[in-house]
């Protein structure tokens, strides 16, 4: 058993959280719930060991191993997807170099009756105890079965990591952490980059294989089917519930109704006391009757109603200028990445105020063409951009290329020019950053709140191409909403890479599919797109692409 005792975190006079409490028991599958900022992935990193909590700990035994899966991932390096994959068992692999290093020491030394020769067995033995209690396994044969579990085929397993896209990595350091057997795995946002298969595998894994989950997400489907507890964090303190999410949904609706009611009552109580006492001030013959109400009142404990999340984001995009008639010219492109072609033969124009959506299974090249118009990759074949094109680009990453070390304010503040300087804390306000949080470095915000500041960057100056990659990965469902409204408010030329076929209904009038190495154009907005297919969603155009494969 895991146990987090009295944790409680305080930053620039603010309590995020105060003496948090609860047990993690061998099975445990915990949804992690509460609105964004409101601390749950800080809680979940405290748990990790990543971060250090003003008050409180983190209880485990020794041998307990917790691995923990971030929302945004900045490694990356040359090994295979194999590789790197395979470090899961890096710690097995040196203790058995260690213990081949001491023997042969061991072998070489003639001062048998030393002190030193006899720590260097005890060295050996130790080492050894521990290396052979290890389960024997295949590990080549693990790796590989995660690893395609996972959505990668044979081919990718010799490939460089650094060929795959932000969601692709972080597939592979799941499969590290899959690959450890942890005895607690912490998820935050597991599943933004995944297709359908590899979510259904990972849901059965979670069910069937790990022992104790703890998990971040705001894809209901998924929380709903894995876990069998939630956890609320909110107004400084948690509530636990022993039911997965729908039914938590029910019983935090009936507990702020209680709440209410007895918050009303006792409010009620108050107004009571209080007319009798401002009566009664000053007559003698009810002066203690006066006086034991108003110690009443000083010492009664004042019932508090759990906020309900009514912040609401005010976003506009400002006027386009006008572009030419083509803001991007495709000719003949193709992709490379050494003997790997991520698609060839790309001949399309976008034309000036047309609403595009990139769409297909991860891995097809969807952000690699973004990352082309944007300059950021090198092709082959012809590449223009239009005249007077201003481009407005959210990377896929963006929130994570944040400067962590500096502040909400100064991160507006750096690339602020002009007369929008002066309106920075308007700007921040209509994006839910009160004048509370103006102070606070990136490094303290959640993966929401960090979107949120990112986006603001496009609004400082106006664009008439807006490119945005996966824009809705760390937003919740009423923030996506109110971005989705925006866009339909904007003027300019939209390119959109996204799978939720809910937020491209009615942002977009035509559909680029990526698979098979080439990118296909289709008139019409999404629904048309899969109802051309025969497609429910995109989630089958992915799993399709997977099938042909």
């Amino acid at each position: 058993m895991i146990s987090v005792d009295g944790l409680t975190v305080e930053f620039g006079g603010t309590t995020l959280f105060k003496d948090v409490s609860f047990a993690i028991n061998d099975k445990d599958r915990i949804a992690l719930m509460g609105k964004n900022g409101a601390g749950k992935s800080t809680l979940l990193k405290i748990i990790a060991g990543a971060k250090t909590p003003s008050r409180g700990k983190i209880s485990a035994p020794q041998d307990a191993v917790i691995a923990y899966l971030p929302q945004h991932l900045l490694t990356e390096d040359n090994r295979t997807v194999f590789e790197e994959a395979a470090q899961a068992f890096a710690h097995v692999h040196s203790m058995e170099r260690e213990i081949e290093d001491l023997n042969l020491q061991l072998n070489s030394r003639s001062d048998y009756e030393s002190p030193e020769y006899y720590e260097l067995i005890e060295k050996v033995s130790t080492l050894s105890e521990k290396f052979y209690s290890i389960e024997d396994i295949n590990y080549d044969a693990e790796v590989e079965k995660i690893l395609i579990g996972l959505g990668f085929l044979r081919s990718d397993f010799t490939r460089p990591t650094g060929e795959f896209s932000g969601g692709w990595r972080m597939r592979i350091e799941l499969a590290k952490i899959l690959l450890q057997k942890p005895d607690l795995i912490l998820l935050d946002e597991p599943t933004n980059h995944m297709d359908i298969e590899s979510i259904q595998w990972f849901e059965d894994f979670l069910i069937n294989s790990a022992k104790a989950v703890i998990v971040i997400s705001h894809d209901k489907a998924f929380v709903d089917n894995i876990t069998t507890r939630t956890i609320e964090v909110t107004m400084g303190r948690i509530y636990d519930y022993k039911v997965n999410y729908s039914s938590y949904l029910q019983l935090r609706l009936e507990r702020r109704e209680q709440q209410q009611k007895q918050f009303d009552e006792q409010q009620k109580f108050i107004s009571d006391n209080q007319d009798f006492i401002d009566r009664f001030r000053g007559t003698f013959s009810k002066t203690n009757q006066v006086q034991s109400r108003v110690k009443m009142l000083e010492k009664l404990d004042i019932i508090e109603v759990d906020e309900e999340d009514n912040s609401s984001l005010r976003l506009k995009f400002p006027p386009s200028p006008r572009s030419g008639s083509y803001p991007v010219i495709l000719e003949d492109l193709a992709k490379h990445y050494g003997d790997h072609t991520v698609f060839s033969g790309a001949s399309f124009n976008i034309t000036r105020g047309e609403r595009v959506a990139f769409v297909g299974k991860n891995g097809e090249g969807k952000s690699t063409l973004v990352k082309c118009i944007m300059g950021e990759t090198d092709y082959n074949g012809k590449l223009s951009i239009g005249h007077n094109t201003l481009i407005g680009y959210f990377a896929q990453n963006e929130a994570s290329l944040l400067d962590e070390e500096i502040t909400v304010f100064q991160t507006i503040d750096d690339v602020a020019k002009g007369d929008i300087r002066t309106k920075i804390r308007d700007i921040l306000g209509a994006f839910m950053f009160g004048g509370d949080s103006w102070d606070k470095k990136v490094k303290v915000l959640s993966g929401g709140e960090r979107t949120r500041l990112a986006m603001i960057k496009l609004l400082l100056e106006p664009v008439n191409l807006l490119i945005l990659d996966e824009p809705t990965n760390h937003l919740d469902i009423k923030t996506k909403d109110i971005l989705k409204s925006a866009l339909q408010d904007y003027d300019g030329t939209l390119i959109l890479v996204s799978h939720d076929r809910d937020f491209l209904n009615g942002l977009v009038n035509k559909v680029f599919e990526f698979g098979n190495k080439q990118i296909k154009e289709h008139l019409g907005d999404i629904n048309s797109f899969l109802a051309k297919k025969k497609l429910e969603n995109l989630k089958e155009l992915e799993r399709k692409a997977k099938n042909e494969k």
